[in-house]
C-alpha cells in the first residue's frame, strides 16, 4: 500500500500523471460560483442563521451536577413556567445542561430557575443564571465583522508583498472567500448555533486556506520562474505557463491531501467523539466549522485559486505569446497539443 502511495506521488510529481485542475478551471469555477450562491441562499430561504445568545442577547440557565440531563425535560420546565419563545436546550457537559431564551424580566428568571430546579432534582446552587444584554451581542457582531475584514485586508497585502503579484493575491482570497462562503451555509443548512467560538473557528478556516494557498503558490512561482524571460531550463520550458501551474499543483496534490487529513482527525475525534458520544455540545459550533472548513479550504486551493490565477495570467500578452511559442514547437516536433486553447489565445 505504502509503496502504491509512494508511486502514486511520483508520478504526480513528475507528470507521468496529472489532473486536469487547470485545464478544466472554467467547469471548476463555475461550479464553485454555483456552491457560492446557494450557500449564499440557504440562509436566506431558512430565514437566516441560528445565532447564539452572545449575539442575539437574552437570558441563559445552566444547570450542573445532575444525573438527568434529558433536553426534553428543560425545554418542559421552561414552557410550563414561562412564555419564552426562542428556548434552547444544549448538553454542553456530562451532568451539565444549558437552557437559553429571549430575554425574561426578574420575575421570569425566578420562575423558570425554581421550574428547572424541581424538573432536574437539583439544589439552588445548582442552577445558575445571567443576562446578555443585545448591547453586547451587537458589540460581538461588530467585532467579528471587523476582525474579517481585517484579516481579509492584510492577508490579501501581505500576499501580494510575498509573491510580488496581486493576481496570487487575488486568487488565494478569493478562494478563501468561496471557502468561507460555502462553511457557512453548511453551517446554516444543519442549523448549528453560531457562537464566538464558531467565528474563531471560521477565522482559523481562513489562515488554513491561506497556507494551503502559499504551499501551491510556492511550487507555482518556482515551475514558472523564467519561463517568459527565456531563462528557464529546456525541460520546463517545453511545458506552456499553464500546463506548469496545473503541473504545481499536481506535485502539491499529495501533501495537500495529507495535511488536511492531519487537520480533520483530530477535529473530526472532537466533533463526532466529544460532541456526539460524550456530549460536550459546546464544542460541536466549533468543530464543525474547522471539520467542514479545512476539506473545503484544501478543494478551493486546487479547484479555484490554481485555475483562477492560470486565467488571469493567460490575459498577459507575455503569457499568450510563450503558450503559442510552445505550441507551435509541438505542432512542428509532431507532439500532440494538449495546452487549453483558449489559454494559448487565438492564432494569428
Amino acid at each position: 500500500m505504502s509503496n502504491r502511495l509512494a508511486r502514486f506521488g511520483n508520478d504526480l510529481h513528475s507528470g507521468r500523471k496529472s489532473y486536469p485542475f487547470v485545464e478544466k478551471r472554467r467547469l471548476w469555477l463555475s461550479l464553485t460560483v454555483a456552491l457560492v450562491v446557494l450557500s449564499l441562499l440557504i440562509p436566506v430561504v431558512k430565514g437566516g442563521f441560528n445565532l447564539g445568545i452572545d449575539f442575539t442577547g437574552g437570558s441563559e440557565f445552566t444547570v450542573s451536577g445532575i444525573e438527568n440531563t434529558d433536553v426534553q425535560t428543560g425545554e418542559q420546565a421552561v414552557a410550563e413556567s414561562s412564555d419564552a419563545s426562542g428556548v434552547t436546550v444544549t448538553n454542553i457537559a456530562p451532568g451539565t445542561v444549558r437552557v437559553q431564551t429571549e430575554q425574561l424580566d426578574d420575575d421570569q428568571t425566578l420562575a423558570v430557575k425554581d421550574s428547572l430546579q424541581e424538573a432536574y432534582g437539583a439544589s439552588d446552587d445548582q442552577v445558575t443564571s445571567n443576562f446578555v444584554g443585545p448591547t453586547w451581542g451587537q458589540g460581538v457582531t461588530q467585532q467579528a465583522l471587523w476582525g474579517l475584514l481585517i484579516f481579509v485586508l492584510l492577508a490579501t497585502v501581505l500576499m501580494a508583498l510575498y509573491f510580488r503579484t496581486w493576481k496570487m493575491s487575488v486568487s488565494a482570497v478569493a478562494a478563501m472567500m468561496a471557502t468561507i462562503v460555502i462553511t457557512a451555509g453548511v453551517y446554516s443548512l444543519v442549523d448549528f448555533e453560531v457562537t464566538p467560538s464558531a467565528v474563531i473557528g471560521f477565522l482559523t478556516v481562513l489562515s488554513y486556506s491561506l497556507y494551503d494557498s502559499v504551499v501551491v503558490f510556492d511550487k507555482v512561482r518556482e515551475n514558472t520562474k523564467g519561463l517568459l524571460s527565456g531563462a528557464a531550463p529546456e525541460e520546463r520550458a517545453k511545458r506552456t505557463f499553464s500546463e506548469q501551474i496545473n503541473l504545481a499543483v499536481n506535485q502539491t496534490l499529495v501533501r495537500s491531501i495529507n495535511t488536511s487529513i492531519v487537520g480533520i482527525l483530530p477535529v473530526g475525534a472532537i466533533l463526532f467523539i466529544g460532541a456526539y458520544l460524550l456530549g460536550a455540545g459546546t464544542l460541536k459550533d466549533l468543530s464543525l466549522s474547522l471539520f467542514v472548513g479545512i476539506i473545503v479550504g484544501t478543494i478551493a486551493t486546487m479547484f479555484v485559486a490554481a485555475p483562477l490565477y492560470s486565467w488571469l495570467r493567460g490575459l498577459e500578452p507575455a503569457v499568450r505569446d510563450q503558450e503559442r511559442k510552445v505550441l507551435d514547437a509541438r505542432q512542428t516536433d509532431g507532439t500532440p497539443v494538449t495546452a487549453d486553447p483558449v489559454q494559448a489565445g487565438p492564432r494569428e
